[in-house]
């Protein structure tokens, strides 16, 4: 054999004590582990929980800045308000454009809800109703306020008044 062979125990306890002190290293062993484990998926939740607070502050850094150039112009029209009225609003009307295409950019284009289209609960809230022959009951009388956002993620309903049988 290997040269050196492990005497028998001289009884039976001295077997059941090696088993029991094996058993009780692996043990030691696996709660070892576990403890490891279960800090590095404490310092894991902590990092992923750091993460999204660097994203959230980035992102909205980043949709404000968008923001900064319509404030600006925004600003300019006011300085220029006893000016041409007519070149206010034009200028008004230009930073309007502008917005529009900050949300549209951001994923968010001005829905066109139009009057004569059907209701729908999904797109709109309802703020009041209208008894109109000219339109057919349960469509868009008006648009008081309009929605933004594709049909997926809408991110503002459109207010409208619904035409209704007419009395």
């Amino acid at each position: 054999m290997s040269g050196q062979e492990t005497p028998p125990p001289e009884s039976g306890d001295d077997g059941a004590a090696d088993g029991v002190a094996d058993a009780a290293k692996q043990i030691a062993e696996l709660e070892d582990l576990w403890r490891r484990t279960a800090a590095e998926l404490e310092n894991f939740r902590k990092r992923c929980a750091k993460d999204v607070t660097r994203a959230r502050v980035q992102e909205r850094a980043a949709v404000a800045s968008r923001w900064l150039p319509v404030l600006d112009n925004l600003e300019r029209a006011l300085e220029h308000a006893a000016s041409n009225p007519e070149l206010i609003v034009e200028g008004v009307d230009a930073v309007r454009q502008q917005a529009l295409s900050v949300l549209t950019d951001l994923g968010y284009p001005r829905r066109e809800d139009e009057t004569g289209k059907p209701f729908d609960p999904a797109r709109h809230e309802a703020v009041s109703t209208i008894a109109d022959t000219n339109l057919v009951p349960g469509t868009v009388a008006h648009v008081i306020r309009p929605g933004y956002g594709p049909d997926e993620e809408i991110l503002r309903p459109a207010s409208v008044i619904v035409a209704t049988r007419s009395e």
